[in-house]
């Protein structure tokens, strides 16, 4: 199997028509019933390709690709409260039609993308934050270093809060987001020892965590009303209610975003003025690497991390808000690839 050792640059993002999709089916590689390599299928998580997040970062890695190699790209997104059946349903759907790569962007994707890929052994599979245990020599997990990119808006946070308090709004109480939380966290108490970090979650278990903007705003409202003024949300599309929440009622409060550069995206224009940094994970230079590959017919699997070093993740410098303090952030950073500093993926009970 070839493993990624360097990452690529990102470019570009336009957003694409999402469609939802049931019908199930045999391979077309080996039953004839679809077109072969038909292009690439990205099924997105909750939110779609417009969550202003992960989903849109897989979507510019997919939309790159798709336009320098001249590849079809059929898109797919889940809904809330999904069983794995439907997750399922949708993978073969897009394997059965002869799309490969097919790409599963988020965690929820990943016992379904260990299923189908044994079904489907000559489609190469893509999963994004999360791993596939077993012998599947056709799956790419792509995971970052989540908790490393936190770190530095951690010690952001730490640098800009006037109020010695700083808070953490996790989408879902799961093992991924605690990365988040961890690093953040960290970072804030190696920089601050006098910084509170607050730490609140939307749902203790379900991926609605990552589209509820109506909850993730009435979380941020609570935090602002004590005092808390820098906010980092890490809950796909529901960071979007905190970001409004601290633009409306902020009064010189933060919002840190998060996987995508925020204050880049057109949905949040109007937000951009309170977006201090993001939390940058390249989804989208993953994604395009694992579609290249099977395009030059030398498909990458395996487990793929993606780390600071390698700059799988960064912390955005759009707005010009933290150029201040860019030399205690490139300092973090370079204890953390040299190995000085260890950032811990699980927080502290």
């Amino acid at each position: 199997m070839r493993r990624v050792s360097k990452l690529a640059a990102a470019v570009s993002a336009t957003a694409v028509l999402a469609l939802t999709a049931t019908a199930c089916g045999e391979s077309s590689t080996e039953s004839g019933s679809g077109e072969k390599d038909k292009g690439i299928g990205l099924a997105f998580d909750v939110g779609g390709a417009d969550d202003h997040s992960f989903n849109q970062s897989a979507n510019r890695g997919a939309e790159k690709a798709s336009k320098e190699f001249d590849i079809p790209l059929e898109t797919v997104t889940a809904g809330n409260n999904e069983t794995e059946s439907q997750r399922e349903q949708r993978l073969t759907q897009l394997a059965s039609a002869g799309y490969n790569p097919v790409i599963g962007v988020g965690f929820a994707y990943g016992k379904s993308i260990e299923k189908v890929s044994k079904e489907f052994p000559k489609t190469t599979f893509g999963v994004v934050d999360s791993v596939v245990e077993g012998e599947e020599k056709n799956v790419d997990s792509m995971v970052f270093s989540e908790h490393e990119g936190s770190y530095l808006a951690g010690v952001a946070a730490a640098l800009k809060t006037k109020t010695d308090k700083v808070g953490f709004i996790g989408g879902v109480d799961n093992a991924l987001i605690q990365k988040f939380e961890a690093g953040f966290a960290q970072g804030v108490e190696d920089t601050g020892k006098d910084v509170q970090v607050v730490t609140e979650y939307l749902y203790p278990n379900n991926p609605k965590g990552f589209n509820d903007p109506a909850a993730a705003k009435e979380k941020a409202k609570g935090m602002l009303s004590r005092d808390i003024d820098v906010v980092y949300s890490a809950a796909g599309q529901s960071g979007a209610g905190s970001i409004e929440a601290i633009h409306d009622e902020g009064d010189g409060a933060w919002a840190i975003g998060v996987d995508s550069d925020q204050y880049q995206q057109p949905g949040l224009a109007e937000y951009k003025d309170v977006i201090l940094t993001s939390v940058v994970k390249n989804v989208d230079v993953a994604v395009y690497d694992l579609i290249k590959s099977v395009h030059e017919g030398d498909p990458i699997t395996g487990v793929n991390s993606y780390t600071l070093k390698e700059d799988g993740v960064s912390l955005a410098t759009s707005g010009g808000f933290i150029d201040d303090i860019m030399p205690k952030i490139e300092e973090a950073k370079t204890k953390i690839t040299s190995g000085e500093v260890k950032v811990s993926d699980t927080p502290e009970k």
